[in-house]
């Protein structure tokens, strides 16, 4: 037997609209980094980036569980002594809380930023890929 692996010219990136409101951020995440990765498709190969687009709404209506809301906080550190920053979650916008937590679900290889430039996040309704869903 031969390990199949698809040619460049057989990916098809298809369009997925979610709606967060409502939904949890973890399996939400989840659910994105799958679709992003390509993994819901026959054909996938771990080293060839055949993920689909992916257009997020409603992301200030996101929920998270527990006390999550009032006790989680983001980290950054800028490589100086003295340069952590802390981020409240409550005052992170909703799209950066998103794409950090689908950023944190994604192999940490040279796919990881083209994956993340096909995920497309909204606060709102509106959104500029109508095209892609009629």
């Amino acid at each position: 037997m031969t390990t199949y692996s698809p040619k460049v010219s057989e990916i098809h990136r298809d369009w997925h609209l979610v709606d967060a409101s409502g939904q949890i951020l973890g399996r939400l995440a989840t659910q994105i980094a799958i679709w992003l990765t390509g993994k819901h498709k026959p054909v996938f190969a771990t080293h060839m980036d055949m993920g689909d687009n992916i257009v997020v709404i409603n992301a200030a209506k996101i929920v998270v569980t527990g006390h999550k809301a009032q006790d989680k906080v983001y980290y950054r550190h800028s490589g100086y002594p003295g340069g952590l920053k802390t981020t409240p979650f409550a005052k992170t916008k909703p799209e950066d809380v998103i794409k950090h937590a689908v950023s944190g679900m994604l192999p940490k290889n040279k796919l990881h930023d083209p994956r993340l430039l096909r995920l497309h996040i909204y606060t709102g309704e509106t959104h500029p890929y109508g095209q892609h869903f009629a």
